[in-house]
């Protein structure tokens, strides 16, 4: 081989005869990053409330974070979007949520721009951008900015971690998960095949293993290199999980209940400068749905369970400190924690998801508006008080929790007003940024403002292209001007809000809002007024004194909605879940699921059952003896199981935690066996068990799972990670069926007279009857 000469390649032969000789690289040129370029860690919490922070006011110990607090500023008037994944679209790409696509959370299409569920081709991530500027990209935990339906083995990975700009992930796609047993964890592009989890396995822990892992080996292999980290939170999102030792610590401490601790919040904030001394406390929540009654009302089996719900969501939040500790730790083992720049945010106000009571049982009583009237929700959960937080149960504080979680702002999260979206922000880079005399920025700004600032602090090249197609310009602007002077003026001087319905308007030191009713024409809100600068927690509606600036707020905020693909509204017909790409029909086809496959995923499942009749078929040849699952889908949240144990046929169906079975007595051999499932409309199942072609066991009104539920996959001969039934896992464990099981094959029926396909029409004609 010839040497290189003035950059020509010799001696590189093609075809035969062939040489190639230029001057220019086969490759373009790989990134570097500027001298000295710092590291950069963003740590996004899910539904941390606004005063849930040591730094921000709260009781919950967080000296990691407060640490983090100390050696930089805290932004007291930062805005996240009311909603999770709109928020992390911003984030990523520093252009308003519903302009980069992900106007709602990621499980909808739709098919407008404004709502599709992933970021758009054209617009580079964050990820993307620092990669392009010489950065190792890591990232763990949630995304959930990709579609539901390309979330299997099988989906489009175009818009999955790795594609949009990270080396390398771990964590879960979607919404939530169990904290002890998440449902599916993800690897770069691959499912991570989980079987179990030991006792002790809590996912805040195994996350942070990684996030800790990934950076000691890119500084171990290139110490010059700087890494990005985007470490997104499960914590502090539903369901409530921690571990028992760390519930324990928080034994007691909220039997004073949510009056007193929004007070003591607020008191403190007043003394760390977060609040100005004239602040005032509005009063308790008491819009209609959505009110706190007064702790002192409550009845003793009220105040019993509910300081429970706290203790765990505390535990939670400790769980974040520490992940954050330990990142600190490493950091500064390698010498790097001086020039890593540390944002910590949440992605919107504290959740209102549990409702009046809180539940031990999120998808069944998380969308309840009302109070328990019956009692049986409480009954229930104080029978269960002992494990709320543990693997059995998937609990949610009640709602004057969320009201105090967002202290002093009113209302949570999808919510326009103040607490669905003024969350804490923590900013650091002790080489850059020494402790100050004034720790706290009073500047508005919102998360669109991270990437931005990012690139200009750093002196990073923008990217205004992504695969060769021009790049939006950013929304967000640049944070540097309040970094270094708690004076300036605030450049972020207008920003939209919409969230099912819910609208606001922020310019410059005015904020118009609404509180929209679901089934109620856009045209009956009323619009609020307040002057924020003066005003921050909104206690005074200045509408009627100022209705000309009312009506230009207005005005300005529906020219807003059309520059950024806000349009259409969401009446609350549900029509965004109703319409889905007709490709979404082959998925209702008949599935033979060999032995051996890994679990379905969950929303490829789901469209085997949702909403329809459906046959369960298993090919098997049964004898006397063989035992064990025969088919499983679901976990703990909710699901059904079909098995054998001691030569009787059980299916057991688990509503939230209510079992209901029904078994059969099979005899020295048995051939067909099938599950039939009739769906009469009603939102039930009626399921009979058909052995040799006779129906042997029935049981009618069953819950129909629709939705998130079954949240785990279809399993074929075993029950994997969280079970659908809780005794029978402890005596059997996964229980892998002994016997000869060839395949469980689904045969799906017709819909149900009211499945939510059949609704279209009806949900058009709401929204036409709104305009």
């Amino acid at each position: 081989m010839q040497q290189r000469d003035s950059g020509a390649y010799a001696g590189f032969h093609g075809r035969v005869g062939t040489t190639f000789a230029t001057s220019q690289p086969w490759w373009p040129p790989r990134p570097e990053a500027p001298e000295g370029a710092p590291n950069v860690i963003v740590m996004l919490v899910d539904d941390l409330g606004f005063s849930d922070l040591g730094c921000f006011g709260s009781e919950i110990p967080t000296p990691h974070i407060d640490a983090t607090a100390a050696e930089g500023i805290r932004f007291a008037n930062f805005h996240s979007t009311p909603m999770c994944s709109p928020t992390r679209a911003a984030l990523m790409t520093g252009r308003n949520a519903h302009a980069a696509g992900v106007g709602f959370v990621a499980h909808i299409d739709p098919g407008f721009p404004g709502y599709a569920s992933e970021l758009p081709a054209n617009q580079p991530s964050m990820a993307e951008v620092l990669r392009e500027n010489g950065y190792a990209t890591f990232m763990v935990g949630k995304w959930h900015l990709s579609k539901e339906q390309d979330m299997s083995e099988a989906g489009n990975r175009q818009s999955w971690p790795l594609q949009r700009g990270f080396d390398q992930y771990y964590g879960f796609l979607e919404a939530l998960t169990n904290f002890h047993q998440p449902h599916r964890l993800y690897e770069g592009n691959s499912v991570v095949q989980m079987e179990s989890f030991p006792d002790d396995y809590y996912l805040t822990d195994d996350l942070t293993d990684r996030a800790v892992r990934m950076i000691k080996e890119s500084k171990t292999a290139d110490p010059h290199k700087p890494f990005f980290l985007y470490y997104s939170h499960g914590a502090v999102h539903a369901p409530l999980h921690a571990k028992a030792d760390d519930i324990a610590r928080h034994r007691g401490r909220y039997d004073a209940g949510w009056d007193t601790l929004r007070a003591e919040r607020f008191q403190r904030q007043k003394e760390l400068g977060i609040m100005p001394e004239d602040t005032v406390l509005p009063p308790r929540n008491d819009e209609p749905g959505e009110d706190v009654p007064p702790w002192d009302s409550l009845t003793d089996d009220e105040k019993a369970l509910y300081p429970r719900y706290m203790e765990v969501y505390a535990a939670m939040v400790e769980s974040v400190d520490r992940s954050v500790g330990r990142l600190r730790a490493v950091l500064a083992e390698l010498g790097e924690l001086d020039n890593t720049i540390v944002i910590i945010t949440s992605d919107n106000g504290a959740s209102r998801e549990g409702k009046a009571t809180g539940t031990t049982a999120y998808f069944r009583d998380g969308g309840s508006q009302t109070r328990d009237v019956d009692g049986s929700v409480i009954r229930e959960a104080l029978e269960r008080i002992d494990e709320i937080g543990g693997p059995t149960t998937w609990p949610h504080y009640p709602r004057g929790w969320a009201m105090a979680c967002n202290t002093p702002f009113r209302l949570y999260k999808v919510s326009t007003v103040a607490g669905g979206h003024q969350v804490p922000m923590v900013l650091s880079w002790p080489a850059r940024l020494p402790a100050r005399d004034q720790p706290v920025r009073w500047q508005y700004s919102h998360v669109t403002d991270v990437l931005p600032t990012l690139v200009d602090w750093i002196g990073l090249t923008p990217v205004t292209a992504r695969h060769g197609r021009p790049a939006e310009p950013l929304h967000g602007v640049s944070l540097r001007s309040a970094i270094d002077d708690p004076d300036a003026p605030t450049e972020h001087t207008r920003q939209h809000y919409e969230c099912m319905g819910n609208r606001a308007l922020y310019d410059d030191g005015w904020e118009a809002l609404t509180v929209h009713k679901a089934l109620t024409p856009f045209s009956e809100d009323r619009w609020q007024l307040y002057h924020t600068a003066q005003d921050p927690t909104q206690t005074r509606d200045l509408a009627e004194q100022h209705p000309d600036r009312l009506a230009g707020l207005v005005a300005t905020w529906e020219e807003e909605a059309w520059a950024n693909q806000v349009f259409p509204l969401d009446e609350g017909n549900r029509l965004k879940y109703y319409y889905r790409p007709s490709s979404h029909e082959r998925f209702a086809g008949q599935l033979r699921i060999p032995l051996g496959t890994p679990t379905l995923e969950r929303w490829r499942s789901s469209q085997l059952i949702s909403g329809r009749s459906f046959r369960i078929v298993v090919e098997w040849n049964y004898h006397q003896g063989d035992e064990g699952v025969l088919v499983a889908h679901g976990g703990q949240e909710s699901g059904y199981v079909l098995y054998v144990e001691d030569g009787q046929l059980v299916f057991t169906h688990n509503n939230c935690g209510a079992l209901h079975s029904m078994s059969v007595a099979l005899g020295e051999h048995c051939g067909a066996v099938i599950v039939d499932v009739s769906a009469p409309g009603g939102g039930v199942w009626d399921v009979s068990l058909v052995v040799d072609g006779a129906p042997e066991a029935k049981a009618a009104g069953l819950r129909q799972f629709a939705g998130f539920l079954p949240f785990n996959g279809i399993d074929v001969g075993r029950d994997l990670r969280s079970p659908v039934d809780w005794d029978l896992a402890q005596r059997r464990g996964t229980f892998p069926f002994s016997g000869e099981l060839r395949a469980v094959r689904y045969e799906p029926g017709e819909l149900a007279p009211d499945a939510a396909s059949r609704k279209l029409e009806e949900a058009r004609q709401i929204g036409l009857a709104l305009e």
